[in-house]
């Protein structure tokens, strides 16, 4: 059996977190769930942002978590995929846009 460094099985032991330090984990347990409640955006329009986020930080365990809940939701296949192809464009974009800082660097020592 290969080791993996993500354990899918680890996220259903997230809950566990605050065994070394609970109360840390209550205050971020207690805020997430105010953050996921329904509020100017609905939870399931927070799942689907959620999504696209996992993906843009690239967290395993959060992409298996709100596929999940997005599709549990109601968002289509394509809408979820659409949101991925969003968060990728701004995550590209954001590389690319650090370019100007490589050019800006190398117009200084050209000079």
């Amino acid at each position: 059996m290969a080791n993996h460094y993500y354990n899918a099985d680890d996220l259903r032991k997230f809950s566990t977190v605050g065994e070394y330090q609970k109360p840390m984990a209550d205050k971020f347990f207690a805020w997430y769930g105010e953050v996921f409640a329904e509020g100017n955006l609905t939870a399931r329009e927070k799942s689907l942002i959620a999504l696209a986020v996992a993906h843009a930080v690239q967290c395993p365990y959060c992409i298996d978590a709100y596929s999940s809940d997005a599709f549990e939701k109601g968002w289509s296949e394509g809408q979820m995929m659409e949101a991925v192809h969003v968060a990728s464009a701004i995550k590209g974009g954001a590389a690319l846009v650090h370019g100007v800082q490589m050019m800006n660097k190398v117009k200084e020592i050209a000079m």
